[in-house]
């Protein structure tokens, strides 16, 4: 899907879906500094709840109770997070706080009916999604424009969550990077327009993992939302063994933790 690009490239619409946080501010800061006409729709995030009871749907209580002790020990290691988040953007001159000259619009979620008339009012050239909850197939079809992925993963063999963590504990460092893609109905399954490669840092753990590979990722992120605009987008195939991964439950994050090095 492509729309004609408007007469002068910078008075493009581009549009930000997100739930907020410091990745995301990143990605949004960089892309003001190109885009004028940046508009950011900041959604709820997903109640921990919500999330664990889906996720006990798929592999039982036991595990996802797991996987929502890990992001409880996740929680209480904010301060030392938020002491590598700093040190991180420090070195990479990356701003992790939401630029205050950007308009924002609040939705409940990017998949109400709210959100769709916020678009079409907006009518962007392109909507790029930066830690979302998944965008449904009604409401992707409902979106004028081309609709962008930043996945802190390489798809498709770190589809979902974590997929820089998994990929350390796989014995894939080669495969540490992030992904932008299309969206279409599936997770992280949209064909690939970019991916990029870097190494963690001494200090990374699993709560800045996708930090360093949002900051690696401004430069093709930047790439694919200029390609939207002008109507240049080439995905390719996902290729290759898929698999969707999700945080770790608490017993084998502390299991690598311990006897790996792998936090």
């Amino acid at each position: 899907m492509t729309l004609n690009p408007p007469e002068r490239t910078e008075d493009a619409r581009v549009v930000v879906m997100t739930a907020g946080g410091p990745n995301p501010a990143v990605v949004i800061n960089a892309l003001a500094a190109r885009w004028r006409n940046l508009h950011v729709i900041l959604e709820e995030p997903e109640s921990k709840f919500g999330i664990t009871r889906r996720r006990a749907r798929r592999f039982g209580w036991p595990n996802a109770l797991g996987q929502l002790a890990t992001m409880v020990a996740g929680r209480l290691l904010r301060p030392l997070s938020a002491r590598r988040t700093a040190e991180i953007c420090r070195s990479r001159n990356a701003d992790p706080v939401m630029p205050q000259h950007v308009p924002v619009s609040r939705v409940a979620s990017i998949n109400d009916a709210q959100c769709a008339d916020l678009v079409r009012e907006l009518r962007p050239a392109v909507i790029l999604l930066v830690s979302t909850r998944l965008m449904t197939r009604p409401s992707l079809e409902k979106l004028p424009c081309p609709v962008l992925n930043l996945h802190a993963g390489i798809n498709p063999a770190y589809r979902g969550q974590m997929g820089g963590y998994w990929s350390l504990v796989l014995g894939d460092a080669g495969n540490f990077g992030a992904t932008v893609h299309l969206v279409d109905a599936g997770t992280d399954t949209g064909g690939t327009l970019y991916e990029v490669r870097t190494r963690p840092e001494p200090g990374d753990f699993i709560a800045t993992y996708p930090l360093t590979l949002t900051i690696a990722s401004l430069e093709i992120v930047g790439q694919a939302v200029e390609d939207a605009v002008h109507g240049r987008l080439r995905p390719k195939p996902v290729e290759g063994p898929s698999h969707l991964r999700f945080p770790p439950p608490l017993w084998t994050w502390l299991l690598y933790g311990l006897t790996r090095g792998i936090w």
